[in-house]
């Protein structure tokens, strides 16, 4: 079987400015710098499953609700 990749997307953009967060109000909810935050956004970087669960937590949903997994084969 070939080895598989996982992509992950998010919402956090969308539910933040639903919330009416700044990028620094959220990353300060979370103990992350907003540079952090910006590259979650951006899909840059894929967060630890702690920081996930607490990302979440402020916007009172589960993980799957706010990060989608998508998982592909390596071609």
């Amino acid at each position: 079987m070939p080895p598989r990749r996982t992509n992950i997307q998010n919402k956090i953009k969308l539910l933040r400015e639903q919330n009416g967060f700044t990028q620094q109000d959220l990353a300060e909810k979370v103990s992350v710098s907003r540079q952090t935050i910006i590259s979650l956004e951006s899909g840059r970087y894929n967060p630890s499953i702690f920081l996930a669960y607490h990302i979440a937590r402020v916007f009172n949903l589960t993980i799957e609700d706010v990060f989608l997994f998508e998982e592909k084969n390596k071609e």
